[in-house]
């Protein structure tokens, strides 16, 4: 019979644990690096809307947020996710802001032929400006304008706390919310919808500003990247919002209102853990069986 093996002193024990330590921060630090930032997750939601026209019924709508294309992010990385949605054909495509992260506009020619990917003049496409796309401390409004030209002259759609329509179905579209721009009552006078309408705005903290009080239907976001590096029974420890409960996927408002937090494709730092990268595709549904005859653009 084979003797016990000798107990493992404390020294060799604490060493072996060490070593399986190490071992597993170097691959948590592989996944977080290497892997989950640029890891995709296709999301698919429902959006019931009052008084949502015919013609969209059933429709998809895509939203991306938060590209950030600049020096960090992988170019050919973003064009793959671009490509993606524009193979995936839908009834439109909206874009909740962070195009690029620069200083002084030095990205904005790359955003805007990144962009042309989507082919914004086949698809609609609405988008509205995220803090970054501001340049550096969001305190530079001539990049803001540059690069709504640019991406206009490809066909984007940028709403600039304004109103347009997708077939008769309201696109509201808000300035950004820490470069002070963000004014929903401008972007709905003497244009306000009298059904569900859908609203883009980067910032989620937005919508407890009490001109939110009165928006009605779904209310779409980016900016927090899902946190970015979520921990289990530990959430966000980073999160750039004030209402911590902000943080990604579909949130519950009054008077009936969804918001939706998208986790955005980008990254300022290439890292990433329980907050993987996101395109949502939401599919457009009557609620409660009403519809509306809008006149389509």
């Amino acid at each position: 019979m084979p003797d016990p093996p000798a107990p493992m002193s404390r020294r060799r024990f604490l060493a072996k644990a060490a070593a399986i330590s190490a071992v597993g921060a170097t691959g948590l630090g592989a996944y977080t690096w290497r892997l989950e930032p640029h890891w995709i997750e296709m999301v698919t939601r429902d959006m019931p809307l009052a008084g949502l026209p015919r013609r969209l019924w059933d429709q998809r709508l895509v939203q991306i947020s938060d590209l950030h294309a600049g020096d960090e992010v992988d170019d050919n990385y973003l064009l793959a996710a671009l490509r993606r949605v524009r193979s995936m054909r839908p009834a439109g495509v909206v874009i909740t802001g962070d195009f690029m992260t620069c200083e002084r506009g030095e990205q904005i020619a790359k955003t805007r032929d990144l962009l042309a990917e989507l082919a914004p003049h086949e698809t609609p496409t609405f988008a509205v400006l995220g803090n970054h796309d501001h340049g550096a401390h969001y305190r530079h409004p001539q990049v803001a304008r540059d690069l709504v030209e640019a991406l206009r002259s490809i066909g984007v759609r940028m709403l600039e706390n304004e109103t347009q329509d997708l077939h008769g179905l309201p696109i509201v579209g808000c300035g950004d919310l820490w470069a002070k721009e963000c004014d929903l009552k401008a972007a709905i006078r003497g244009n306000g919808p009298t059904d569900d309408a859908i609203y883009l705005t980067h910032n989620p903290d937005s919508v407890d500003l009490p001109e939110w009080r009165d928006a009605r239907g779904w209310v779409l976001a980016g900016h927090t990247h899902g946190g970015q590096c979520r921990f289990p029974f530990l959430g966000a420890p980073i999160l750039p919002v004030e209402n911590r409960d902000y943080v990604s996927g579909e949130i519950a408002l009054s008077e009936g209102r969804r918001l939706y937090i998208n986790r955005g494709l980008g990254y300022k730092m290439r890292v990433r853990f329980g907050a993987r990268p996101e395109i949502t595709t939401f599919r457009l549904a009557p609620l409660d069986g009403r519809q509306a005859e809008r006149r389509s653009v």
